[in-house]
């Protein structure tokens, strides 16, 4: 059997559309696992990014704190994290956190420095406040650039939350993670594929996102 014989196997067995381990169910905890990390990095990324790209100030801080979490292996996290906190999500959490917040922190930032600096010189000789400044002059501008983070982010946990499954979790990595033990090779092929489609739905809600929130004006120019 090939690739596309077991994916075809996977999806049509009943069996794995119904009950606590059915592709909805597993595919809803993926998606709520993403999600929650998503949000959590954002809070964090965000207003960091936004703040330190408005005074320009802390670039070489968060480039080092980014290379810092990028080069932080979120399997081994997973397991230390595992080790001293025990069972639960925290200890997915966290790794999934570590792994999103650099792209997003370091794109805000870059985004908002890399605003013309004409019109926002011009809001300030108005005597517009530095918030007015900030979510009225340069986020509508760097919105785009913002978004990428945002999008890089979400598609680095929606493929990462796999791991998941290693701490007796559920999601789409349990197809994987079971898979592989008991050597189904159907299960692994059907679980790879699931998280392909929500990377791929990922980046069409971001696309959408970015259609109805950016300005004509900023995509054209962009």
């Amino acid at each position: 059997m090939n690739v596309l014989d077991f994916a075809r196997a996977f999806f049509s067995d009943g069996a794995h559309w119904h009950g606590y381990d059915g592709i909805p169910t597993r595919f809803g905890e993926h998606v709520r696992y993403s999600l929650e990390a998503l949000l959590i990095a954002a809070a964090i990324g965000l207003p960091v990014g936004l703040v330190t790209g408005h005074y320009g100030r802390g670039g070489n801080a968060l480039a080092f704190l980014a290379t810092a979490g990028r080069a932080l292996p979120s399997f081994g996290l997973l397991v230390l994290m595992f080790i001293w906190i025990g069972f639960g999500l925290l200890p997915v959490m966290i790794p999934l956190v570590v792994l999103a917040v650099p792209p997003i922190l370091v794109t805000t930032y870059e985004a908002v420095r890399s605003v013309d600096p004409s019109p926002v010189d011009a809001a300030r000789g108005m005597g517009m406040p530095e918030a007015r400044v900030l979510f009225q002059v340069e986020v509508p501008v760097a919105l785009p650039l913002i978004l990428s983070g945002l999008r890089t982010a979400a598609i680095q946990i929606v493929s990462t939350a796999t791991i998941a499954a290693y701490v007796s979790l559920g999601g789409i990595g349990r197809y994987i993670i079971d898979g592989l033990y008991q050597k189904d090779y159907e299960k692994v092929v059907g679980g790879a594929t699931l998280v392909a489609g929500l990377a791929l739905v990922t980046l069409a809600l971001f696309w959408a996102v970015s259609r109805l929130t950016v300005s004509p004006g900023v995509r054209r120019s962009g």
